[in-house]
């Protein structure tokens, strides 16, 4: 008579059990893209009418043309030209917010509105008014990415590539001992064949545009190839070239560096996707750490002085994130949510271990999470 007893006990309570659970996660990696200094205004609204000239926008590209590529008299139309895998397949199977126009608000809470204040809040949950400057050196605080890797099921499965060489302060690499392929380093060691050879000679021979900031081609192609060696299960990957020709007002440049982005994104994706580790178990996050000024002259910068550069935008796309598309009157979220939201992605509670982080973007996660 027991067992039938207990079995008839266990039953009953199974329901309580499931109202007060949650559907376990289905992500095991998640892949954190940056394209620095991308303004939401390209991202929702495409390019630019009133920099597709050489006087405002500084275009060196014949204006036929580059309006061929990139123009389209619908908004819907000529955003998808300028990023085809972020609208026909991030939004349409994930989230995507910051599109003002639409009530939706993504912002930095950092006081400063440029690179290294924007790294800092997002890898670490939270501004750090100390960070003022981007050669302030070694970064204090302890990303997410540093974090999870001190988990012993993330140890040795959290990696970085980037083009800027600063990111060896912003994950400060002399404590967090994170592996990182950033800027000029030559990214292929030891016993090379002819086709890493020449990939390493070119870092090392190709004219820099900045000294510190490689191409963001140059960086894909070590990036791609990684993966025949190591699948780490948190990666972090930020891309520098819409920041770089911004600052040297080149529009025509900004939109094929972005359109750029959006390519290196989706060869990624099906790179992950063919591999079982991988493969629908993989959320990716897109983002900008900070934004750009608006008008003829003031897109060309980034900072207090340019308005607007503290407005970015978020897109996320992963099993555990409802496809709602772009969100609409959805309110604001902020940079410093990346970083608890990277963790609760993996099943982690980062603002419990770094209580100033902010909290997770619930809505990219799934019910009861």
């Amino acid at each position: 008579m027991l067992r039938p007893l207990l079995l008839l006990a266990l039953l009953a309570c199974a329901p309580c059990a499931l109202a007060g659970g949650s559907t376990p996660l289905k992500t095991r990696n998640v892949v954190l893209l940056v394209s620095d200094g991308l303004r939401w205004q390209e991202i929702f609204t495409g390019a630019d009418p009133l920099l597709l000239n050489e006087k405002n926008g500084g275009i060196w590209e014949e204006e036929a043309e580059l309006k061929r590529t990139f123009w389209r008299d619908d908004v819907n139309e000529r955003r998808k030209a300028l990023f085809p895998f972020l609208w026909t397949t991030i939004a349409t199977h994930g989230q995507i917010f910051g599109n003002q126009l639409k009530g939706s608000v993504a912002r930095v809470t950092n006081r400063f509105w440029f690179s290294y204040p924007g790294y800092n809040e997002m890898l670490s949950g939270h501004a750090d008014p100390g960070i003022d400057s981007n050669e302030f050196g070694p970064n204090p605080n302890v990303t997410v990415f540093e974090w999870l890797n001190g988990q012993p099921e993330f140890k040795g499965q959290v990696s970085v590539f980037a083009t800027w060489a600063t990111f060896k302060d912003i994950f400060n690499v002399s404590r967090s001992h994170l592996p990182l392929q950033v800027g000029w380093d030559p990214p292929y060691k030891g016993e090379v064949g002819p086709r890493e050879a020449l990939m390493n000679q070119l870092y090392r021979t190709t004219t820099q545009l900045e000294n510190t900031d490689v191409y963001d081609s140059f960086l894909q192609v070590p990036l791609i190839d990684s993966f025949a060696k190591a699948q780490p299960r948190v990666l972090f990957v930020g891309y520098g070239e819409t920041d770089n020709w911004g600052h040297m007002g080149r529009y025509d440049l900004i939109l094929h560096a972005a359109h750029s982005f959006d390519q290196y994104v989706e060869q990624l994706w099906n790179t992950l996707q063919a591999l079982p580790q991988y493969r629908d178990q993989t959320t990716f996050i897109l983002t900008a750490d900070h934004g750009r000024g608006s008008g003829p002259v003031e897109w060309k910068e980034h900072g207090v002085e340019e308005q607007g550069s503290d407005n970015i935008w978020i897109a996320v796309m992963g099993p555990d994130t409802a496809p709602l598309g772009e969100r609409t009157h959805s309110g604001e979220v902020h940079q410093a949510q990346i970083a608890a939201t990277i963790a609760a992605l993996l099943g982690k509670d980062y603002p419990a271990a770094v209580p100033a982080a902010a909290p997770p973007i619930r809505e990219v996660i799934g019910p009861g999470h």
